[in-house]
């Protein structure tokens, strides 16, 4: 059971961690200033949601003996401790376990605030469930992260009815976010083995539990932005089990070459 815990777990960070960076492209380039700081303040959140998983994971796996990122991954000494640093920044793209949704180019202003509305919205109801978790330490990460995540839900839905019931241009702009993102959503809600199998211990959830009141949600924002509500066909996934392309391939790039280039660099 061990091992899909810690798959579960890295799930929830790396979900946290790549979003996390992707919003932090925004710093010092928002709309308007008090924005750029509330953006850069939500991809702060996001990283302690991962540092807070990324901890509890690699203490599993010092724990159960399991191979450590330095002997799997690019570059470090075998026998290497394992910690939340060496989970984020030596794991290779297919030991990451995000969605695919949140990988995706920053793209504009519409196309980030509609990304952060779907996902903390699936957060929102995700960690409330996790509340319940048999796994102390994990209800206790997501007693912790609530607050900030109804904050992110809050924050990300008055941007969408701003922006959808705002001018032609801002219309305009959230339906291509609408289009752009319509085929990534499904990915939420269709379970990975780690997951199917920590809901049956009651550790984790079945995503697919919460499909109906995200989509209750969705629809309420929407309606007052007075935009329109698309079911994509054509849906994306694979994410979760460690499916990834160049999307991801240019996160881990960027945010891993000091580690890979000096591993166990320190400051």
């Amino acid at each position: 059971m061990k091992n899909f815990l810690i798959d579960y777990i890295l799930h929830l960070a790396d979900n946290a961690l790549i979003l996390g960076h992707r919003n932090s492209e925004w710093c010092g380039h928002g709309p308007v200033l008090e924005q750029d700081i509330a953006i850069t303040n939500i991809s702060l959140d996001l990283i302690g949601q991962a540092r807070n998983f990324y901890q509890y994971a690699a203490k599993l796996m010092t724990d159960s003996k399991a191979p450590s990122p330095w002997e799997r991954g690019f570059g470090g000494e075998a026998g290497g401790e394992t910690t939340e640093d060496s989970l984020a920044y030596l794991r290779n793209p297919e030991d990451f376990k995000n969605c695919l949704l949140l990988e995706l180019p920053r793209g504009d202003w519409a196309f980030t605030i509609l990304r952060q509305f779907y996902f903390s919205n699936y957060q929102f109801f995700l960690f409330t469930a996790l509340l319940k978790s048999k796994d102390e330490q994990i209800a206790a990460i997501a007693e912790k992260s609530i607050k900030e995540v109804t904050y992110h839900l809050r924050w990300s839905s008055e941007w969408v009815i701003r922006l959808g019931d705002g001018t032609n241009e801002s219309f305009k702009r959230m339906q291509n976010a609408i289009d752009d993102l319509s085929g990534y959503t499904d990915e939420f809600f269709i379970p990975a083995d780690y997951e199917i199998k920590m809901a049956k211990e009651g550790i984790g959830v079945d995503p697919v539990t919460l499909r109906a009141a995200w989509q209750q949600k969705v629809n309420a924002v929407f309606s007052a932005a007075n935009l329109p509500v698309i079911n994509n066909g054509n849906q994306m996934n694979g994410g979760k089990s460690g499916k990834h392309g160049d999307n991801l391939n240019s996160i881990l790039k960027d945010m891993q070459e000091l580690q890979r280039t000096y591993p166990g660099a320190e400051w």
